[in-house]
C-alpha cells in the first residue's frame, strides 16, 4: 500500500481499531520477550488472534509493525506526561527531565526499545508515514515540556537537534557504547539549545 493511498483509507471502525491494538500489544510482547528477531509477523497474528493474511492487511511488513509499535509507545508516553508534566521553571531542564523519563521508560524494556530503534533505523521509504508520525509526536511531546505552542524557525530547529540527539543517544546505550548518565549529560547539553533559540524580548 502507497502512503497515498494509506493516507486516502477511511478511518479503522471501533472493532478494527481493536483488532489494531490486539496487534500492537502483541508485538510490543513478542518484542519486549526476545527483540527484533522474536517478532515475526506468524507469532505476532497468532499472539493477536487474527488471521496473517488480516495481520499484512494493516501493516504490510515487520518494519512497518514495530515503527508503528514505537509510535503507539511514544503516544502513551505523551498521553501520561499530559497527566504528570514535568516540573521546574526552566523550560530546558523541563525538556531534559522528559526525555530521560521517556529513556527510562524504554530502558525498563531493553528488548522492545532495541527492536523499534532497529525498525526506525531500517525502515525505507515506504515506511515514511510511520517514521514521520514517530517524529511529530517526539516533536510534540519537548513542544510541551516547553511550554510552547507557537515555535519560531529557530526553535523547531533546536528541536530536530534535540530529537536527533536523543535518538542516537538510545542507540549508543543500547549498543553498550554509552552510560546512562553519560546520556543524561548529552540530554542536558543538548537542551541548552532551547536557551540559545530562545527569541529576545523587545524592550
Amino acid at each position: 500500500m502507497t502512503a497515498e493511498a494509506k493516507s486516502a483509507s477511511p478511518p479503522l471502525t471501533e472493532r478494527q481499531e481493536a483488532r489494531r491494538r490486539r496487534i500492537l500489544h502483541a508485538s510490543a510482547q513478542l518484542a519486549g520477550r526476545g527483540g527484533f528477531e522474536a517478532v515475526q509477523m506468524r507469532e505476532v497474528a497468532e499472539e493477536a488472534g487474527v488471521a496473517l493474511g488480516t495481520l499484512y492487511r494493516y501493516f504490510p511488513s515487520k518494519i512497518h509493525l514495530l515503527v508503528a509499535t514505537m509510535q503507539d509507545q511514544l503516544q502513551h508516553m505523551h498521553t501520561t506526561l499530559h497527566k504528570r508534566p514535568p516540573a521546574g521553571t526552566d523550560p530546558a531542564q523541563r525538556v531534559a527531565d522528559t526525555l530521560m523519563r521517556a529513556f527510562r521508560a524504554l530502558q525498563r524494556e531493553p528488548h522492545l526499545a532495541d527492536a523499534m530503534v532497529r525498525a526506525l533505523t531500517f525502515a525505507d521509504r515506504s515506511v515514511s508515514p510511520e517514521v514521520d508520525t514517530v517524529s511529530r509526536i517526539t516533536t510534540a511531546i519537548i513542544l510541551d515540556a516547553m511550554g510552547l505552542e507557537h515555535p519560531t524557525s529557530e526553535q523547531l530547529s533546536a528541536v530536530r537537534v534535540i530529537e536527533h540527539t536523543w535518538h542516537s543517544a538510545l542507540i549508543t546505550w543500547l549498543s553498550g557504547r554509552a552510560s546512562i548518565a553519560q546520556v543524561k549529560i548529552d540530554i542536558e547539553m543538548v537542551c541548552r539549545l532551547i536557551d540559545v533559540t530562545k527569541p529576545t524580548e523587545a524592550h
